[in-house]
């Protein structure tokens, strides 16, 4: 087994005395995906209390001592029998969901569940939790990526493509990579509390906490003048956000009567009109958040809501946070 070096002057301490240790076991299979195996052992490696004392201790599990990723081939330094004294098991991300999930690791997962152990998966590792049938019944959420691909799989799973992670309780998922961290910090911060948890934060150089009930932040991609009468609409609208965009004058803009349009907007779009808009005043609020000094107010009027308020309440409903806290982690203003 590695022993753990000392980071950037950070110089863990020993306690022989210390209690029993939370013992997270980090799932190791063909296929897996670095980042996420890597994210689960760092984060829970660096943890420590006030007394410098660290409450984790953290084994790579696989079902053979070889495990092999796209790019490289890696040790495993524990047998997949020691999931058997896990508190919490992480399932990272892999690298294709077509591949099969191997008996032992889904024998050893729900073994764990069984016994009570907590368990959470990163990205795509939900996709090696639903093929146990353990998210059966449950909200789950992955990658947006590949949420319809889990849903369309695994149709008695509640995906939630929109979410940084869902909390069950006893099994957890988050979404991409960095959503691992936070899901991460999210369980140390139940398991020792909110300090701890940030000063874990500090160690891996990022913020304390975003919530899992925020959304994932996706890249956007602004509609194309694509030569069909809607496209050329949608593209109109992105340039018309800061007016009044009334179901009258967007009927009028398609030439067409307000029920049709209603009707053609729903076929091609798959949303109403109101939706559409507000979900493209809220990317727009995004992109100024990102690259401006503005205020709130004013970015609210520029992109055609009425108030801050309001802005936050499409914020809130729409992505989760508020759009003080955006600015904070996205601005590079």
């Amino acid at each position: 087994m590695a022993t753990k070096t000392s980071f950037a002057g950070f110089s863990p301490k020993r306690n022989a005395r210390s209690p029993r240790r939370h013992l997270v076991a980090v799932l190791a299979f063909d296929g897996v995906v670095l980042g996420d195996l890597a994210t689960p052992c760092e984060l829970f490696g660096r943890v420590r209390t006030d007394d410098g004392r660290a409450p984790y201790e953290v084994r790579v599990c696989g079902t053979s001592s070889r495990v092999a990723s796209e790019l490289l081939t890696l040790h495993a330094p524990w047998r997949i029998s020691s999931v058997d004294h896990a508190d919490t098991v992480i399932v990272p991300g892999v690298d294709d969901v077509e591949r099969p999930v191997p008996v032992a690791i889904q024998t050893a997962i729900r073994r764990a569940l069984r016994r009570g152990a907590r368990i959470a998966s990163i990205c795509s590792g939900a996709f090696v939790l639903a093929a146990t049938g353990i998210l059966d019944g449950l909200r789950a959420t992955t990658h947006w990526l590949g949420a319809p691909e889990l849903a369309r799989r695994y149709p008695r799973v509640q995906v939630d493509p929109d979410v940084l992670y869902v909390d069950n309780g006893q099994v957890l998922t988050s979404a991409g990579a960095a959503a691992g961290l936070d899901l991460c910090l999210y369980l140390v911060r139940r398991d020792f509390g909110a300090e701890v948890a940030a000063r874990a934060a500090r160690i891996a150089v990022m913020p304390l906490e975003r919530a899992g009930g925020q959304a994932q932040f996706i890249a956007y991609e602004p509609p194309a003048r694509n030569g069909t009468a809607m496209g050329n609409l949608l593209a109109w609208i992105e340039q018309h956000l800061a007016e009044e965009l009334t179901l009258s004058v967007l009927a009028r803009r398609a030439a067409m009567s307000s029920r049709t349009f209603c009707r053609r907007f729903r076929e091609q779009v798959g949303t109403t009109p109101a939706a559409w808009i507000a979900r493209a005043r809220v990317t727009h609020a995004q992109r100024l958040l990102e690259s401006t000094n503005l205020s709130i107010e004013t970015i609210a009027s520029e992109v055609g809501l009425r108030s801050s308020t309001v802005l936050r309440d499409h914020f809130a409903r729409l992505l989760g946070t508020s759009p003080n806290a955006y600015r904070r982690a996205f601005s590079a203003a």
